[in-house]
């Protein structure tokens, strides 16, 4: 239970101020613009746009400006913003076979056809500090270009394997329907895999990393390999009502990874790999790799297997996933619980009067009895 409280109003008009002085810091330094974030931050951007449900470079940078760089208050305002957007319609589903490839990685096949292509990565520096990023100018060496264009045919890693007959086949639900949107609906469960995917490609990343993680040291039944890991620019396309055919609307930078899991079979199903699927806006390996690890791990029902481990109970993950709840649902403590106190605090020292009641008797009795 809430009360008003006096003099607020006063105070919160103080703090608006206070934390733009905040924000902006030493009027010495000079400030940060929306555009170095987009730019030189990929990685926080492409978190925010992640967790906020909307690709925009800009306005994500102008989120985490705005927020002070805290991502989930940045995911926040993103939300915020996108409920006042009108909706047009759908794109049509996107293409990743149509990727304008600039990092594609597998761990399961050496030679892979098409080739393997290392891109920007960090996997491979020393993780030392380059302290001459500190410097306001640096010359930064252009990556040299490649001698030969890229191979035109690109095979996924799960295509390969399921033309030898051991992947489990991708279908589509009977009839084909419309998938569920996240946005509009709440989750209903048992969830439908469209709808654990829209939930995790929202969720927080950290959240999802730490339960990847726990699949692979055990809690989760299965042993992942990352099939392949592909990184790059995809077109975006929309087919309007009263023109008939598609447009497109530009492209967006997305990471799509497919993980490859073993099956040992069941009644109903033979030995054969599965996959889990993620895909991302941005360059964030992480967040694709833990959304795939995940989502075959909530394929408990369409392979029989018994949920075990949290990893695998999709209400437990999609329903603590989003940070922006977790934030608000967290944070709601810090407003005024004072009537809900009063009581706990009346109540203990009635509970507490009776325990020192009861403590005390036994003692004047053996005292009378003493006399």
């Amino acid at each position: 239970m809430y009360v008003a409280v006096k003099g607020g109003e006063a105070a919160i008009l103080a703090t608006h101020d206070l934390i733009a002085e905040e924000r902006r810091g030493d009027l010495s330094v000079p400030e940060l613009s929306t555009a170095q974030i987009s730019e030189q931050m990929k990685h926080a951007t492409a978190r925010v746009m992640n967790e906020g449900s909307l690709y925009d470079p800009s306005l994500a940078a102008l989120a985490l400006k705005q927020a002070q760089g805290d991502s989930i208050e940045a995911a926040f305002l993103v939300r915020a913003y996108r409920t006042t957007l009108p909706r047009f319609g759908s794109s049509i589903p996107l293409d990743t076979s149509e990727m304008g490839i600039r990092r594609r990685i597998s761990a399961t096949y050496k030679d892979l056809p098409g080739g393997q292509i290392l891109g920007p990565t960090y996997d491979y520096t020393h993780r030392l500090f380059d302290f001459a990023l500190m410097a306001e100018q640096t010359d930064v060496a252009e990556a040299p270009l490649a001698s030969a264009p890229l191979d035109q045919t690109m095979p996924r890693v799960p295509d390969i394997l399921g033309d030898e007959g051991l992947m489990e086949a991708e279908t589509p639900p009977e009839g084909d329907p419309a998938p569920f949107d996240l946005t509009r609906d709440p989750i209903q469960f048992p969830a439908d895999r469209d709808t654990r995917l829209q939930t995790l490609s929202r969720g927080d990343e950290g959240f999802l990393l730490g339960l990847a993680y726990s699949v692979q040291r055990g809690f989760g039944g299965n042993h992942p390999f990352a099939g392949e890991i592909r990184l790059g620019e995809v077109p975006v396309r929309f087919k309007p009502e009263e023109l008939g055919f598609e447009i497109d609307l530009g492209e967006i930078t997305v990471t799509e990874c497919q993980m490859v899991n073993q099956f040992q079979g069941s009644k109903g199903k033979p030995p054969q790999f599965t996959r889990g699927y993620g895909l991302v806006f941005g360059h964030s390996e992480r967040k694709s790799m833990s959304m795939a690890i995940l989502d075959r791990s909530l394929k408990n029902r369409e392979f029989d297997e018994a949920v075990e481990y949290p990893a695998q109970d999709e209400e437990f993950v999609l329903y603590h996933s989003d940070n922006v709840e977790a934030a608000g649902f967290v944070e709601h403590l810090k407003l005024p619980h004072y009537v809900d106190f009063q009581c706990e605090l009346e109540l203990i020292r009635k509970i507490r009067q009776e325990f020192e009641e009861r403590q005390t008797k036994p003692q004047a009795e053996i005292s009378g009895e003493a006399a």
